[in-house]
């Protein structure tokens, strides 16, 4: 395919801005507060629409839209799901993370905080949780790579290899420079391009079908079970897809948008505001490849690419349907999901190596240049362990992410959200809470048990370890003062 030169414009006029923003903020990047946490500075707005764009990756615009195609309404249970899994996240948990890190410690990681929540002189606690987010935190980002790798294939016709490299390219540059005042600021601009695409691109897939009866008639006619939200599926794959909404619990990346909101006043029109957007991206996305369906029905001469690869329904469409001017602005949008995500993944992970293992156990007195420059270099090591791992073009891009997603909802997600709102939960329950839940998920997806997603068992198991080991032991009076301390300053504040 020849590279469409106002596409290709466009993709490089939004790379250059997010490069841009990048330089912007490394000029309000001094400490390594300001690098991990941007100086716990964000607005509602941008608290709000960072925790979605952070969340949103690629498989919005190709992961779903690729199942909705391929298997009609059923496969929208995961959009419920995540859907009540993010409200109740912003309900439960993030004012009340975001008073706890500041007093335990001022926390800048979750290792951070669950040490210093614990008192955990031994730094296990920080070491395993560390240990965690990079091993699920690589894959995870090797998926947005993949995402990234296959919009570039199909827009430029790159070989993979070399389009693995040119998607990857930018993310990490804007990340290396400017730290999370960079990611986040770009997470606000790529979100608005985000629901614009996701609003936009039904509404002329629909009109280019003919409207809402045309349409539909088109897809009853593909498959009459396109409609039923009940086909090919069990008890057991509902629960499944809802489950993914246990995950955000978990989530390291959207978790340090809590931890960096201004204050807890931010946090209820921050929840208002990202739970409409993600409402919108959501039934945005399930229409895409909804009426997908009747689209390339009607027009088989041009569903060759989908019909080999379903993930690439947008992308197509986008072509198809759109100036190419306009459909760089589409486009950009999935970089936009690629990017915003595999940009906080690249930071955590960093985050993780600087604050809980560089500085708590090689270099105590490191000057804060120095752990930033640090953090910078290790933003660079996982984005090539990342490339790496993505290096095979027959990667799926919602199956790699799927196990990451689980691997962080049962880890952390039980321990984060105890933590929060029982302050009797002890050190020794904190970290049965995480072995339990990481193994759990490694081990049922290894064995593919009762075909039930593997979150759903870590929560449970998890959340269970850290009950019945918290009341083996009892939390010091240091802990439970503390703990009351957020919680009275929470309920002042909220």
């Amino acid at each position: 395919m020849s590279v469409s030169n106002p596409t290709l414009i466009t993709f490089v006029i939004y790379i250059a801005a997010m490069v841009l923003i990048g330089f912007l903020a490394y000029r309000s990047t001094n400490n390594l507060s300001d690098y991990i946490l941007g100086g716990r500075s964000l607005g509602s707005v941008v608290t709000a629409l960072s925790a979605g764009a952070s969340d949103m990756s690629g498989w919005l615009l190709m992961g779903l839209p690729g199942a909705i195609y391929m298997s009609g309404l059923s496969e929208s249970w995961i959009a419920i799901g995540l859907i009540v899994g993010a409200y109740l996240n912003w309900l439960f948990v993030a004012g009340r993370l975001r008073v706890q890190t500041e007093h335990n410690g001022d926390a800048l990681t979750l290792p951070d905080y669950f040490s210093s929540r614990f008192e955990d002189k031994s730094g296990l606690l920080r070491i395993i949780s560390a240990v965690v987010i990079l091993v699920f935190f690589t894959i995870y980002c090797a998926s947005g790579i993949v995402a990234g790798a296959r919009l570039f294939e199909s827009t430029f016709g790159m070989s993979y290899e070399t389009a693995l490299w040119a998607g990857a390219a930018a993310t990490i540059a804007y990340t290396f420079v400017g730290g999370f005042l960079a990611v986040s600021w770009t997470d606000t601009v790529q979100a608005t391009l985000m629901i614009f695409a996701l609003i936009l691109t039904p509404i002329i897939v629909l009109l280019a079908t003919g409207g809402v009866d045309t349409t539909f008639l088109a897809i009853e006619a593909k498959n009459p079970d396109n409609f039923n939200m009940l086909k090919n599926t069990t008890f057991i794959g509902i629960i499944s897809l809802m489950g993914w909404g246990l995950g955000y619990f978990g989530q390291p990346h959207i978790l340090a948008r809590f931890m960096a909101a201004d204050s807890v006043k931010s946090i209820a029109n921050a929840r208002r505001i990202s739970m409409t957007w993600m409402i919108l991206c959501l039934g945005g996305t399930v229409a895409v490849g909804f009426f997908g369906i009747a689209y390339f029905s009607a027009h088989p001469e041009v569903a060759g690419p989908v019909t080999e690869n379903p993930e690439r329904v947008f992308i197509e469409l986008a072509k198809i349907l759109f100036n190419p001017w306009v459909a760089g602005v589409l486009l950009s949008a999935i970089l936009a999901a690629v990017m915003s995500t595999l940009s906080c993944q690249l930071l955590v992970c960093s985050s993780a190596l600087t604050e809980d293992f560089y500085k708590t156990f090689l270099r105590k007195s490191a000057s804060q240049v120095e752990l930033v420059w640090v953090g910078r270099l290790m933003v660079l090591l996982v984005a090539l362990i990342a490339i790496a791992m993505a290096a095979n073009p027959n990667n799926r891009v919602l199956g790699l992410v799927s196990y990451a997603w689980a691997g962080f909802g049962a880890a952390f997600g039980p321990v984060v959200l105890i933590s929060v709102i029982w302050k009797n939960m002890t050190r020794n329950g904190a970290l049965a809470g995480i072995l339990v839940g990481a193994i759990t998920v490694i081990v049922w997806k290894h064995f593919e048990l009762l075909g039930l997603y593997e979150i759903i068992p870590g929560f449970i198991f998890a959340s269970l370890a850290i009950y019945v080991v918290s009341k083996l032991g009892a939390p010091t009076a240091g802990m439970v003062e503390r703990f009351d301390a957020a919680e009275k300053d929470y309920n002042l504040n909220k």
